[in-house]
């Protein structure tokens, strides 16, 4: 999630009992709120036990002003086996004034001894979407505001057949419906520009096939691992698709431990479609809160896309007064481009920034993460638990 604001009830109006204790007697005279705040904060849960927090977001986004929403999650080792690795399911679930509403989950599950791995992502939203155009050298506010209901559902199926290395089914459904393009809302001029390929919406399903290696044990907060994914998908009328085209992913994570707290970490990430035209909304792009942080969700856009960027995590600073205190510093670069031909490494995208961390699970060494991004455009902030990658 990325509001341009955000304010979690939950750690706005109980921080001061993150750094409380209290004995059982005074935990019973408190209010249900504030126990369930004392639980979490002081996190006296055990590392093997499963811990499930919700808490209640506000923000306010351009798109949409006044957002409300609610923050599930839930983090587990399976059969209560720390020697599997940490299993997570997060959620968010949004609306605003404007009838505007949205469901994002998305899950990273290991089966017991780590032989199944069912990583995947479920987003429903009725949002509007910032249009831009498509290229890497678009004007710098949005040409039209595009509403719509948006749909995808991203699994992966994998099983372990090497000690860390996964093989599976990729799945990718992706829909967009009701779908208008609107002037935008700081405009009095009616819109004309050259609607783009899936402008009149498009269903469509991509299958194949993914190799995963993957040596983290903890998908929120890993200190020293690798992890690469790369993967094919095939979008064909075949599948009930409404076109044809064809999809490679790779993504690869470096994290190495740096002292006895600190964290260097790195990722590359890479997405290329070709093999016939892809609708608007599935090309690649640059922005959100995991990487090139600070651009807007969408803010470059074309067929292809190359990103990187590296991080310095601090978990947890040296501090007198908590241990429970972080920071980060992080910076990125990426391009988005039809052909590898447009790629200029003098103007190159890049996005920069620093952030504050809070040890929210002390046992299964869980941060929740506040960061701020600036690039060329402007900057953004971003709330979240876990890392950006």
């Amino acid at each position: 999630m990325n509001p341009t604001l955000l304010v979690t009830g939950l750690l706005l109006c109980f921080s001061f009992s993150a750094f409380a204790q209290e004995s059982p007697e005074d935990s019973r005279k408190k209010g249900f709120i504030t126990r369930y705040i004392n639980k979490i904060f002081n996190d006296t849960v055990s590392q093997e036990k499963s811990q499930f927090l919700f808490y209640p977001v506000m923000g306010v986004r351009p798109e949409t002003g006044l957002e409300f929403g609610v923050v599930p999650l839930m983090v587990f080792y399976a059969n209560e086996d720390t020697n599997n690795r940490l299993s997570e399911i997060n959620a968010y679930a949004f609306f605003t004034f404007n009838g505007q509403y949205g469901l994002r989950i998305n899950h990273a599950i290991y089966s017991d001894q780590d032989k199944w791995f069912f990583l995947g992502d479920l987003d429903f939203e009725q949002f509007p979407l910032k249009y831009y155009g498509i290229g890497n050298d678009v004007p710098e506010d949005n040409i039209a505001i595009v509403d719509a209901t948006q749909i995808q559902i991203k699994e992966r199926v994998l099983r372990k057949v090497l000690d860390n290395f996964y093989i599976g089914l990729e799945t990718d459904f992706r829909s967009l419906t009701n779908v208008s393009f609107e002037s935008p809302e700081d405009s009095d001029q009616p819109l004309y520009i050259e609607l783009p390929f899936g402008a009149g919406g498009s269903t469509n399903f991509g299958m194949g096939i993914g190799f995963v290696y993957d040596e983290r044990h903890n998908v929120l907060n890993e200190r020293d691992a690798f992890f690469s994914e790369f993967a094919y998908l095939n979008y064909n009328p075949f599948w009930q698709s409404d076109v044809k085209y064809q999809l490679i992913t790779s993504d690869s994570r470096f994290f190495t431990p740096v002292g006895k707290n600190d964290v260097l970490a790195a990722q590359l990430i890479g997405q290329f479609n070709f093999g016939g035209d892809v609708p608007f909304n599935q090309l690649s792009y640059l922005g959100g809160e995991s990487i090139m942080r600070g651009y807007f969700d969408g803010r470059f856009r074309d067929r292809n896309q190359i990103a990187a960027q590296v991080e310095y995590r601090f978990l947890p600073l040296k501090l007198g007064f908590s241990n429970r205190i972080g920071a980060t510093v992080f910076t990125g670069v990426g391009e988005v481009f039809d052909g590898w031909n447009e790629i200029q490494m003098n103007n190159l995208k890049w996005s920069a920034g620093a952030g504050a961390r809070f040890l929210l699970f002390q046992q299964k060494d869980i941060f929740i993460r506040f960061d701020y991004a600036f690039t060329r455009d402007g900057s953004n902030f971003y709330l979240s638990i876990g890392e950006a990658f």
